[in-house]
């Protein structure tokens, strides 16, 4: 009788932070192997006892990205839109701390009362996909739209992966904003709205939504990509495109490739591969399961035990995951590990001096949003909670 070895696993790959990068991830966003712990051990006592001092005048928000250093300091975990919503739910708390990036304290500040400031630990933790739609390059597209004669009959939709002064765009022509969990609804109601959509900042998370939840024809979404004269589409291309992407992406998300896929199901045999739709439309096409970030750590939690997992989101949420549920066999799909670099920023060590400096009453990096671009972007935000169930789901 033979006896077959057990397949060996190749270990993830992690690289030196600081002297390593991936050539597939976006300029100025390198992935780093090993987050470095904090230097000063006194750094958990301090933020414990200016949260204390604090008391129910602070709320933290952690976004599910953010590192356990981090996390264990939140009063609430979750995505960006559900984190701007529970801030808006607590206004006896004075301070609303951010652990996330900047267009979710910008979201958290146009829902909360006046009365509420919003702070960000770093005001350098942005999001490299919100920044690849400035205003003037939206407004440019728009112009390019009305010059083909379509810009009457299409309806802007944005995630809410985006700065305020696309959301407040969006509210200015009749759009709406979209979560990753209920895209298909608000394109739907766009759709109902006008005959074609322009989807902004993510173009994975549109088409993937177009072409797997709505049916539409990948060849009849067309990509705009604004670095270019006209988007790089003609007149025609436009007029005969039902959806008009963005060019734009999660530094994260983008990363995982079909190859990724085949690799970890030839590693783990019975491997359920789960990924976020802001991954590439093939990757999507291979998985077994897309879904939101609470999708995926709903579909972790209620799996029974002995399943396999190979999840492709950032890896601080999967290394999370994994912890949690050592009944469970899950891995990050790619060999390559990345965290988000931009979440990141926000480490204990500016934690603790955001809190400490509120102690001191000192208001630091507050966050704001204008009246108009608040206003505007407020109706986007309106259009989409008004959607049938949209007030009590993420």
């Amino acid at each position: 009788m033979t006896t077959t070895p057990a397949p060996t696993r190749t270990p993830l790959s992690l690289f030196v932070l600081g002297r390593e990068s991936d050539p597939r991830s976006e300029r100025g966003v390198e992935c780093p192997g090993e987050l470095p712990p904090a230097s000063d051990p006194t750094l958990v006592e301090r933020a414990r006892r200016a949260k204390a001092q604090l008391g129910e005048r602070v709320f933290v928000l952690g976004h599910h990205y953010q590192r356990d250093e981090v996390i264990q300091f939140a009063d609430v975990t979750g995505d960006s839109f559900k984190l701007a919503r529970e801030a808006a739910a607590r206004p006896e708390a004075e301070f609303i701390v951010f652990c996330g990036v900047h267009f979710m304290a910008e979201s958290a500040d146009i829902l909360t009362s006046t009365d509420q400031k919003v702070v960000l630990p770093d005001l350098a933790a942005g999001c490299s996909m919100a920044d690849m739609a400035r205003l003037a390059q939206v407004e440019d597209c728009w112009d390019v739209l009305a010059d083909a004669g379509v810009a009457d009959v299409t309806v802007p939709v944005t995630y809410m992966n985006s700065s305020a002064d696309i959301k407040a765009f969006c509210g200015r022509e009749g759009g709406v904003v979209c979560t990753s969990s209920n895209a298909k609804k608000v394109m739907e109601w766009a759709f109902a709205r006008g005959e074609k959509v322009l989807f902004l900042p993510d173009q994975h998370l549109g088409r993937n939504t177009a072409v797997l939840q709505l049916g539409i024809a990948l060849e009849e979404c067309v990509l705009y990509d604004p670095h270019q004269v006209g988007g790089g589409l003609t007149a025609d291309e436009l007029r005969a495109a039902k959806v008009i992407l963005w060019k734009g992406h999660c530094s994260v998300h983008g990363r995982f490739s079909p190859e990724a896929v085949h690799d970890v199901r030839a590693r783990i045999p019975g491997v359920q591969v789960i990924v976020h739709p802001e991954c590439q439309h093939e990757v999507v096409l291979l998985a077994d399961q897309v879904g939101s970030t609470e999708f995926i750590i709903k579909a972790v939690e209620s799996a029974p035990p002995g399943t396999k997992w190979a999840i492709g989101t950032e890896l601080n949420l999967v290394q999370r995951l994994a912890k949690a549920h050592p009944e469970q066999e899950i891995a990050f799909l790619e060999k390559h590990v990345c965290y988000c670099s931009t979440m990141n920023r926000i480490d204990l060590p500016h934690l603790v001096w955001a809190l400490e400096n509120l102690v001191a009453g000192q208001l630091v990096n507050q966050v704001t949003v204008d009246a108009d671009t608040e206003h505007h972007a407020k109706l986007a935000l309106q259009r989409m909670l008004d959607l049938p169930g949209e007030t009590t789901k993420d």
